[in-house]
């Protein structure tokens, strides 16, 4: 072993293998700290690792059997054991291998001490910042069947109701995220438009029984992908690949979990999906589609008698039906709050359970206090879901408390900035407020938005009919699309110009087309005209058609003629709406930070 050691000391194997080692060592180090620096790919630093360690055996091979002499290389039982390299040659060797190491160092500290990387400064920092931010884009159907259109839509709102529940990450509204469904728009650009720092988008392929589910997180700043996975899956796993998707979100924007991850509710998968289907309908808000999206809950109910999702979307289409006049106004929100209660029955936390109950009782039994009770019930059980908040606004603004309405419209507008409907809510509140201007700017956005924005143009004519410009007034009336409403403005906005006629033929055409649903609008209208027995009457009509247009009474700005008036008073009383009884109903929402 002795005469070994001399002889690897002799040909310098055990001085080169120091030395590589430490070189080597140093260089893996370096290339760790500013690869991400200098936006090297991540496998630059692992090549380097593998490189060097494949080349130490080939340096330790080579140092034994070559030795370098001031003749160039030779084989080392040719050379002399003093005389493989002149003495002076040998130290100049030391101090470039010294310099070579000593820089090395000198990088390895700068790799250390230097900046982050940008990638990694253009996310949020800190908690303290603000929340992070994302909009679920509708996930593209790639189905061979473009009637699957429904399915993948509906992944995307599962979704994006799960990510909701996180506390710490803002959630665009799905309105707002799918504005945009079909339009090529970049994503920055998108992203810009909707106020987010992230992006989840994907795909969707269903075909006998299988489900292909593909996401894909967008930083939007350096338009660059976080991460991207693909899930082939039996569609009954459906629900598990959605909690995994949701979770990776959560994990790639670093956010601390306060409580349990986000979890989608599973059920059958037939009956989950005729229940995406009838979601689907039920938006394009038109008889057919309403007759057909009850069918599809009933049918999903049928499967799973215990799915309340699907008995809260039943309700929803009952009292669209009744809402729309499509089915008798009693029995649309009878059969509306039975399904409602099933639904509460069957998952007590279930927020839009509650929240659907409070438009039935704050709408149809005119109720405030039941109203108010299951709005609180529901945003305490989900509080950043805007729906319900902005159910909740309703609520604030017809108990008169008109500055906490605003602020939860405002709270659901920024997170649904391109929903033309919440804009439009939104102009309303600041309309009741006396916000005149601010009413106008609000409601011009929603028909920017949506240019057949029903009743926008209605309210702006009513906004500068109250600022004392009835030509104004006209001019934006005459462009409402909405039959009633229309009717409503020409009325108002002919009497104020002074045009009698004019404004008697509008009304008497109101009364005949749209008396039942409309005998609340009829009566602030002959209240504005200073009418006010004829108002009186029209507004015990409203009591007998159960109109829910008197919900709003106690902040309708057209009733100004007839608040002095003896019966004014009297009245709302009778209905519950009286400026004492509305102050004592208690209804405290606070919104999400």
């Amino acid at each position: 072993m002795g005469d070994l050691f001399e002889e690897l000391k002799r040909r310098k194997v055990i001085r080169v293998g120091i030395a590589y080692a430490i070189g080597g060592g140093l260089i893996i180090e370096v290339m760790d700290a500013i690869a991400p620096r200098l936006g090297m790919p991540d496998w630059v630093p692992i090549f380097f690792i593998v490189a060097v360690l494949i080349g130490l055996p080939i340096a330790l091979v080579f140092s034994w059997a070559y030795g370098l002499t001031p003749q160039g290389l030779k084989k080392t039982h040719e050379v002399d054991a003093d005389a493989s390299i002149t003495h002076s040659r040998g130290r100049k060797i030391d101090f470039v291998i010294i310099g070579t190491l000593a820089l090395a160092l000198v990088y390895l500290v700068w790799g250390k001490m230097a900046p982050e990387p940008a990638l990694e400064t253009s996310q949020p920092t800190t908690e303290a910042e603000g929340p992070r931010s994302i909009a679920v884009l509708p996930f593209v159907n790639m189905s061979s069947d473009p009637d699957q259109e429904y399915f993948s839509d509906g992944i995307s709102e599962e979704l994006l109701n799960a990510l909701v529940k996180v506390e710490g990450l803002r959630v665009t509204s799905r309105t707002s995220s799918f504005a945009f469904k079909g339009k090529d728009i970049a994503i920055p650009d998108l992203a810009a438009a909707l106020g987010v720092q992230y992006v989840l988008e994907g795909s969707v392929r269903r075909s006998a029984g299988q489900v292909r589910i593909t996401a894909q997180l967008i930083d939007v700043e350096t338009d660059s992908q976080l991460w991207s996975e693909t899930y082939d899956r039996d569609i009954s796993n459906i629900f598990v690949v959605q909690d995994e998707i949701a979770a990776r979100v959560v994990e790639q924007l670093k956010i601390t979990l306060l409580g349990e991850a986000p979890k989608v509710r599973e059920t059958d998968p037939e009956a989950y999906a005729l229940v995406l289907q009838a979601r689907y309908l039920v938006r394009q808000f038109t008889p057919d589609a309403f007759e057909k999206a009850i069918a599809l809950f009933e049918q999903a109910l049928a499967i799973d008698p215990g799915y309340a999702a699907a008995w809260v979307g039943l309700a929803y289409g009952y009292r669209s039906q009744a809402g729309q006049g499509l089915r008798p106004f009693d029995e649309g929100y009878t059969l509306a709050r039975e399904a409602a209660n099933r639904a509460l029955a069957l998952d007590p936390k279930y927020a839009p359970a509650h929240a659907s109950l409070g438009w039935i009782t704050r709408t149809y039994d005119h109720d405030f206090v039941a109203a108010a009770r299951h709005y609180e019930h529901a945003l305490a059980l989900d509080p950043a879901n805007t729906n319900i908040i902005s159910d909740a606004a309703r609520m604030a603004a017809q108990l008169g408390r008109l500055d906490q309405a605003i602020a939860l419209a405002e709270y659901v507008v920024a997170r649904d900035p391109v929903n033309a409907r919440g804009v439009d809510r939104l102009g309303l509140y600041y309309l009741f407020a006396g916000r005149l201007d601010e009413a106008i700017a609000s409601l011009r956005a929603a028909l920017a938005l949506s240019p057949r924005s029903l009743g926008s143009h209605y309210l702006i004519g009513t906004a500068l009919l109250l600022k004392g410009e009835p030509e104004a007034a006209l001019a934006a009336v005459q462009q409402e699309t909405s039959g009633s409403k229309r009717l409503n403005g020409l009325a108002t906005a002919q009497h104020a110009r002074g045009d009698a006629a004019a404004s008697d033929t509008a009304l008497a055409a109101l009364i005949e087309k749209y008396e039942q649903i409309s005998a609340y609008n009829i009566a602030y209208v002959l209240a504005f005209r200073g009418e006010v027995d004829r108002a009186f009457e029209w507004l015990a009509k409203a009591v007998v058609y159960n109109d829910p247009g008197l919900s709003q009474i106690a902040i309708q700005p057209l009733f100004a003629n007839i608040r002095d008036d003896p019966r004014w008073l009297p009245f709302l009383e009778s209905i519950g709406k009286s400026p004492k009884q509305l102050a004592a109903i208690e209804f405290n929402v606070t919104l999400p930070e």
